[in-house]
């Protein structure tokens, strides 16, 4: 039992742990439902603009590399403990709506977000399953509960995919939610069909800078992230990846999913500025100490706290939220590694705590509020 539990974590890093180079392809490869060709899409695939030169196929040493390097990731020495599966007190159930012209913020944990603003409320990357995994015996497993129980959530209008990985799109949750009642989904190009077997009644999928209204008053636009898609072995970037902006009345808000540093931020500003608030990833990014390539690669499709502050800086948000950080084991990192280091990261940077967040789940955050004390920083989120 054991080994066939290390064998399924090994498939698990393949597909959604381990980025590809972007340019490989495989013999009739599709894109989905991409219309052209573009900056990110060279036909077949997706790819990061600007990231790494597209390399040939991989040859069969170049295969062997990759997954030598995953089973030494997964096996190796150095793994840090993390904390017992535990339970945390949920935050109080949120108010069913805001008013125009306000927006309230509550994290649930990992890239799940509540987003209430103008009068909508909107879920992002929601999962409450126990494990991020295509099986619910074997996988990565919470290691802290939902910060908002699933039956306190209040109605919600949309749900908003950044990416297809087994932790952002979760099909057990997200039937829950269509269940539920929930009307609408919201992903990249490719994902209409998986989102749509979930039971939403309208889906829509966009390509990067594309816009859909969510009501009179309130848009989201899907952005560029420095990401990479799977779910099996065989669908590496066949699909796409990104990020979110809700604009409306009370501002707009910057959900970021899961993504590297690059200056998709600074454009991003450009066009959505001023930034209320930025849900920023911040961890895993402590890969192993390895001059293997494949490393190198990895750490490129993920933020630690370094570059969540830049991105911080670039996006020029009024605040930042973290994201990512102390509910699966996904890297190398300690359990509070990635928060000690974004406090440490802000001081260096001259920054005070209260411009980037570390919340305890199911705290609730109102951007228009000056930090006063009552938002769970390092010393709660521990």
């Amino acid at each position: 039992m054991k080994l066939a539990r290390i064998l399924f974590i090994f498939f698990l890093a393949l597909i959604f742990l381990l980025p590809s180079h972007a340019g490989t392809v495989e013999p009739g490869a599709s894109a989905g439902k991409a219309p052209h060709v573009s900056d990110h899409f060279d036909g077949q695939l997706y790819f990061n603009p600007g990231a790494h030169p597209s390399p040939p196929a991989l040859g069969q040493g170049q295969r062997r590399s990759r997954f030598g390097w995953v089973w030494r990731w997964i096996l190796g020495p150095g793994w840090p403990e993390w904390s017992e599966v535990r339970d945390i007190t949920p935050g109080a159930p949120p108010v069913d709506r805001v008013p125009k012209g306000s927006v309230l913020i509550t994290p649930v944990g990992h890239a799940t977000f509540l987003i209430q603003m103008d009068g909508l409320n909107i879920l992002t990357d929601p999962i409450w399953s126990e494990r991020c995994s295509p099986v619910p015996w074997a996988g990565p497993r919470r290691h802290r509960s939902p910060g908002i129980r699933f039956e306190d959530l209040p109605p919600i209008d949309v749900v908003l995919v950044s990416h297809n990985h087994y932790d952002h799109l979760d099909l057990p949750t997200l039937t829950r939610l269509a269940e539920k009642g929930v009307p609408r989904s919201i992903v990249p190009l490719g994902n209409l069909d998986l989102i749509q077997d979930a039971g939403f009644p309208h889906s829509d999928e966009l390509d990067w800078w594309q816009s859909v209204r969510l009501s009179g008053d309130v848009t989201v636009t899907l952005v560029p992230a420095r990401h990479f898609s799977s779910r099996t072995l065989w669908d590496r970037n066949k699909t796409l990846w990104g990020g979110f902006v809700v604009s409306g009345p009370s501002g707009n808000v910057f959900h970021a999913g899961d993504t590297g540093y690059g200056p998709h931020f600074q454009e991003i500003a450009r066009r959505f500025a001023p930034i209320r608030a930025a849900l920023l990833p911040i961890a895993p990014f402590r890969p192993r100490q390895s001059t293997d390539t494949l490393t190198i690669h990895y750490s490129s499709v993920h933020m630690g706290p370094a570059d969540a502050v830049q991105a911080h800086l670039d996006l020029d948000a009024q605040v930042s939220i973290a994201a990512h950080y102390q509910v699966f084991q996904l890297g190398a990192d300690g359990f509070d590694d990635a928060v000690k280091e974004l406090a440490s990261t802000l001081q260096e940077r001259d920054l005070k705590p209260e411009a980037f967040l570390t919340p305890v789940p199911g705290q609730t955050i109102d951007p228009a509020t000056p930090y006063s004390g009552s938002y769970g920083l390092l010393s709660l989120a521990k």
